[in-house]
Order: structure tokens, then sequence, then C-alpha cells
């Protein structure tokens, strides 16, 4: 895992940046998305999920002192380093791959989701984790963490558009449907389905598969989570993403036409009874808004443009992509891959584009650029933005607990019994 990682401007990333954000005339998707997210419209705003339902009751962030939506960005950065220094071992700053880089420069910790919820248990002294990500990551963090940290979350309005298209009701009407349809098998000793999620969900649902037999998975572990579950159970319920599912379930050998589509709110998902009962793998109808924008042509053109080029793809981008890739792998993987590149290489990657543009900076003798040429980051992490982070560290100086995230005690013992599940499952 990566430590504090300063913003490390140079001139291979301004050269991907030029030749990457070739933008149609309409498109809101920019590396400028970077400004002020307080005044972005109602739901997820400009960006790669912009054209997805925003779910009723979706977090808001009120309203924050004026002052620190008019400091220059020299101001912030004082007043931040300022803040940490004061708060010393009191706080750790926690920063996702995908975070911006004006943010993730402040960072103690900079890793997936589950890396930095863990790291985070390594700051004993520390009495609150400001987590630089998304809302199921804090989530994440104040299930693992003591009863004494605070987890706090800069923007409450940093979500997931994927971890929102499965809810509580809906996966529970999901799972009473196919308990009620599974109900005459012949009892083998295993369970009839197994729910599996990503860690991209909310507590809830964590909640909901520890409850119920199931496990959480990341993407680096899913195969060996589908291994478990298919020990214990003869099907998989995989929510929310559709695409980590059958790309893992099919490099396993399992057939496309044994993993159906759950859409919520049709009965049985939209199935006839014998398809679900002939599955492996039921597939929630989710995904991810940055992952998806990824295509076979676009790797056709990078092979085109950089012959004996290396496609190194995430898994929650649609199965024609990854089968067309030369790899695919986990934020983590990708990282690994290319600092593990000891000869200078042409990279295509396939992930979020603030990861890929770091990654151009760490290793200048690599030529190192993402996949979509149209450069659409995650609208809903570009939602922390420096004013925030400065906000939540000094009111910490002050003594205040400001956008504290607290899962519910009737949810995190369920969660956690899920999350130690997918610990055991190491690949």
């Amino acid at each position: 895992m990566s430590t504090q990682i300063t913003d490390n401007a140079n001139a291979s990333v301004a050269q991907n940046i030029a030749r990457l954000n070739l933008l149609a005339p309409d498109s809101t998707c920019s590396t400028d998305l970077a400004s002020n997210p307080w005044d972005t419209p109602a739901g997820y705003g400009p960006g790669a999920s912009q054209g997805d339902s925003v779910p009723a009751g979706y977090p808001v962030q009120g309203s924050i002192p004026e002052e620190y939506l008019k400091a220059s960005d020299a101001e912030l950065d004082a007043r931040i380093i300022a803040a940490k220094e004061t708060l010393g071992d009191k706080a750790v700053i926690l920063g996702h791959f995908y975070q911006r880089d004006e943010v993730v420069k402040y960072a103690d910790f900079v890793g997936d989701s589950f890396q930095l919820a863990n790291a985070a248990l390594t700051r004993d002294k520390a009495e609150a984790i400001v987590f630089c990500g998304v809302h199921f990551m804090a989530e994440t963090a104040d299930i693992l963490s003591r009863e004494d940290q605070a987890v706090i979350l800069p923007n409450l309005a940093a979500g997931c558009s994927m971890a929102d298209m499965a809810d509580g009701p809906s996966v529970q009407q999901c799972w009473e449907e196919l308990t009620a349809l599974y109900a005459d098998e012949a009892d083998d000793g295993r369970m009839p389905v197994i729910p599996v999620t990503y860690m991209n969900c909310s507590a809830e649902l964590k909640a909901f598969v520890g409850r119920n037999g199931g496990l959480v998975c990341t993407s680096s572990n899913a195969a060996t989570v589908l291994e478990w579950a298919f020990e214990r159970g003869r099907r998989v319920l995989f929510f929310p993403d559709q695409h980590l599912g059958r790309n893992t379930a099919k490099a396993m050998g399992i057939p496309l036409e044994q993993m159906p589509m759950w859409t919520p709110r049709k009965e049985l998902g939209g199935n006839e009874a014998a398809t679900l009962l002939d599955a492996k793998v039921i597939l929630w109808h989710g995904f991810c808004s940055v992952h998806k924008r990824f295509n076979p042509a676009q790797i056709a053109k990078a092979r085109q443009d950089f012959p004996g080029v290396r496609v190194i793809v995430h898994p929650e981008c649609p199965m024609e992509v990854v089968d067309a890739a030369d790899e695919a792998g986990s934020t983590d993987y990708i990282q690994k891959a290319i600092a593990a590149a000891t000869e200078p290489t042409d990279f295509a990657i396939g992930t979020e584009i603030n990861m890929v543009n770091r990654l151009a900076a760490q290793y200048p003798q690599h030529n190192i650029f993402c996949l979509d040429p149209v450069i659409c980051p995650c609208s809903t992490m570009y939602r922390i933005h420096p004013g925030y982070l400065a906000w939540v560290l000094e009111e910490l100086v002050a003594g205040r607990v400001v956008n504290q995230i607290s899962v519910p005690k009737e949810q995190q013992a369920d969660a956690k019994i899920a999350l130690e599940r997918m610990l055991a499952a190491k690949p």
C-alpha cells in the first residue's frame, strides 16, 4: 500500500491529458470536474454517473462556513497542513485510489476501500478516521474501528451510484422470492442459494449477507469467495455489480446461460422460474458508471496506436472488455503490475482517470494512459474537496466532530461476520 502521495505533476501526465481529453461539445466529463462541488445541482452531478437514477433518501451535505468556499487553494493547503500538525496522531486521513490529487496528497494512507479500513486500525492513537472516499467505505471503516474512534466523511453527499443500485428492501424482496422458489428442492446439506455482496454496498446489505450465511468479496478475492459459496450452496446471488460477478464466474467455467440477470421490481427479477432453478450465479442489475464506459473498440485503438501495448482493465468492466484485454485485476493488482514492469512499457488502463494519471506521474519511464478517450471521472468521489477536508479537520482541532458516519448497532455485528468471512477467504 502506498503512503502519502504528493501532487506530482509532470510532462507525461500533461501529455496524456492533452491526448485523452477529446471532449464532445455537449460532454460534461473532463478534468475540470474538480472545481466547487458545492455548486453541483441535485443528484450525482457531472461525471460518469450523471445519468444514473438517484435514490430517495440520498445523503445531503449541509452548508459549510463560507470561508471554506471562498478560500484559495493556497489558503486551504496551509489550513489543512496546520490542522494536521495540530491533531498529530489523533487523526488519520485515508485517501482512496480514485480520489482527486488535491485531496489525496494529504492522506496518511492511499489504497482501495478495504485496505484503507484496515490501515486505519494500525493507528492506535487515532481518535478520528477521516475517510476521503465515499459513503460505503466510511461505513466499513466504522464497522471495523474501535467504539471510541469517530469515522468522518468530509462530504456526506459522496456516495456511490453502484452501491445505490442495490437497496435493502429490493434485495430482501429478491431473497424472499428465491427462497420460496427453491423451497421444494431436495436437501443435500447445502443451502439453495448463498448471498454474496461486493464491498461496494451499504452496511445494511453487508449485514444482510452476514445474517443469511453469505459474505462480502473484493475484486481481489471474488473467485475465492465464489468457491467458498459453492462449497456451501448450490447457487450464488451476487450483487450489486453484475460485471464483477459475471467475469469472475465465467473465468471459473460457469456458462453464461447459468448466470441470469435479476432486475429489481420485476417478478422473479424478470426471469422464468426454470431459468432460476438452473442458475449457478444470479447477477444483480448493477454496474459502475465509470467502468461501463470502456469498450473493445478503445482497446483496438490502443493496440493500433501502440503495437505491443499491455492492456489491463478492472473486472468491473463489461465482459467484452475483460475478454479483449491482456489482464484484468483490482486497483491494487493494476498498481502492482505497473510497479513490477522492469522495461519501459506502453500501458492502456481501464479504470478511473485519477488513478491512471497518478500512476503516470509515479512511473514516467512508462507510457501510461486511460483507455477512455473522454475523461469521465467518478463524480461522487469528486465531491470530496479540500474545502470540506479543511472544515472537518479544523472542527476536530476545535474539539467538535462533524459528518460522523455511524453504522447502527443492529447492523454492525452481522456486517462484521460477513467481513470476517471475507478475510478468511484469501486468494
